[in-house]
C-alpha cells in the first residue's frame, strides 16, 4: 500500500518536471492566432458592363477611355487562373504586361498594366501598406536630377485628372521599407501594355478603382522576374546615372587691340603739340623799306611720317692728281731749259 503511494507520488513530480520543459508560447493554448486572410470582393456581371465610360469621382470627372482601342488581353475581365496562392493576392507578370487578383481557387480578375522602363525593372514580394484617393505625386530627387522641369513639384504636385498617379494608388512596402513602387492609376491610358514607368505599375483610371474597391491593406503582392519565374529575393532596379550638369559654354575674351607705333619727334598722347611762334627779322637800319623782304609765314609742321634712313651713296674715287714738275735752279754746270 505504501510503495503504491510513493510511485504515485514520485510520477506526479516527474510529469511536472517534464511539462516545465514545454515553452507556454509553442502550446496550442497560447499561440499567437494567424491574421485573418484578407476579404476580397467577389466580381458581378455588372463589373463588366460599361467598364471604361466617364464617371464623376468626387470632385473630378475621369473620362472615358474608347473600349474597342483598347487591347483585349488589357480589358478587365475574369479568368481562370491556376495558382497555389490564397485569395487576395496580386500576381504582377511584367513580361505579358499583366496583373492578376486571386479572387478565388483556380479564378483572378486580370487587368491590363504598364511596368518599369529599361532600367527600371525590379522582381519580390511586397505588401499593399497604404491606399489612397487621388494621391498627392511627389517626384524623388534622383528624377528630378534627370528631369529638372519636374523641379516645380518637388513639394508634391495635388491630386488630380493629370496628377501622374491617377485616381488611386495603392503603396508597397517590402520587409517595412518604401522602395517607392506603387500600384496606380495614370491619365496615360495608351502607355498601357508597354514598358514606360519608373518601376511602378500603370492602370487605366476605372481599373485601378475597380481593383482599390476589391483589395483591402494587407494583400500580398508578388512581381515575378522576366521569364515568369518565382523571385527567391528582392531584386531592385541598378542606381540610376546622375545626369552631368552642362556647364556654360566660356566665351573667349578678345585680344587687346595693339597700340600704334609712337612716331619719332611725336608728342606723348596727353601733351598738346607745341608750335614755335614766327620771328620777323629786325629792320636793318638804313635799307629802304622796299629793299627788305618780307616775313614769311611759318610753314605748317610735317606731319609725322616714317623714316626711312637711306644709306649714303658712296663718292666716286678721285683720280690722283699728277705730281708737279720739279722746278729747275739754273747754276754754272746745269742751265735751265
Amino acid at each position: 500500500m505504501l510503495r503504491n503511494v510513493l510511485a504515485l507520488v514520485l510520477g506526479g513530480m516527474l510529469v511536472g518536471s517534464l511539462g516545465a520543459c514545454v515553452q507556454p508560447a509553442v502550446t496550442e493554448a497560447t499561440k499567437s492566432p494567424e491574421p485573418p486572410a484578407p476579404v476580397v470582393k467577389q466580381p458581378v456581371p455588372e463589373d463588366f458592363v460599361n467598364s471604361y465610360v466617364a464617371r464623376q469621382d468626387g470632385p473630378f470627372t475621369i473620362p472615358a477611355v474608347p473600349e474597342e482601342k483598347i487591347p483585349p488581353q488589357f480589358k478587365r475581365q475574369l479568368v481562370d487562373f491556376p495558382t497555389n496562392d490564397p485569395v487576395g493576392t496580386i500576381i504582377i507578370n511584367p513580361t505579358n504586361k499583366t496583373l492578376h487578383l486571386v479572387t478565388a481557387p483556380g479564378k483572378a480578375m486580370r487587368y491590363g498594366i504598364a511596368v518599369g522602363a529599361d532600367g527600371f525593372q525590379w522582381a519580390g514580394e511586397a505588401l499593399v501598406t497604404n491606399r489612397k484617393h487621388w494621391p498627392t505625386w511627389t517626384p524623388p530627387k534622383e528624377m528630378i536630377e534627370r528631369k529638372p522641369q519636374l523641379e516645380k513639384w518637388k513639394d508634391g504636385q495635388p491630386g488630380g485628372p493629370t496628377n501622374p498617379l491617377g485616381a488611386r494608388a495603392l503603396y508597397l512596402t517590402t520587409n517595412g521599407v518604401d522602395y517607392g513602387f506603387r500600384i496606380h492609376g495614370t491619365p496615360e491610358w495608351k502607355s498601357i501594355g508597354r514598358n514606360a514607368s519608373s518601376g511602378c505599375f500603370r492602370m487605366i483610371n476605372q481599373d485601378v478603382i475597380d481593383l482599390y474597391d476589391r483589395v483591402p491593406n494587407g494583400v500580398k503582392v508578388v512581381v515575378l522576374n522576366a521569364d515568369g519565374s518565382r523571385p527567391a529575393a528582392l531584386k531592385l532596379p541598378p542606381p540610376q546615372p546622375k545626369k552631368a550638369s552642362v556647364k556654360p559654354k566660356q566665351t573667349p575674351k578678345p585680344a587687346d587691340a595693339p597700340v600704334p607705333a609712337k612716331a619719332p619727334g611725336a608728342p606723348a598722347p596727353g601733351f598738346p603739340t607745341m608750335t614755335a611762334p614766327a620771328l620777323n627779322p629786325p629792320a636793318l637800319g638804313g635799307v629802304p623799306a622796299a629793299l627788305v623782304a618780307p616775313a614769311q609765314p611759318a610753314a605748317p609742321a610735317p606731319e609725322a611720317a616714317a623714316v626711312t634712313v637711306t644709306p649714303p651713296a658712296a663718292e666716286p674715287a678721285t683720280p690722283e692728281a699728277p705730281a708737279p714738275a720739279a722746278t729747275c735752279v739754273p747754276t754754272a754746270e746745269k742751265p735751265c731749259p
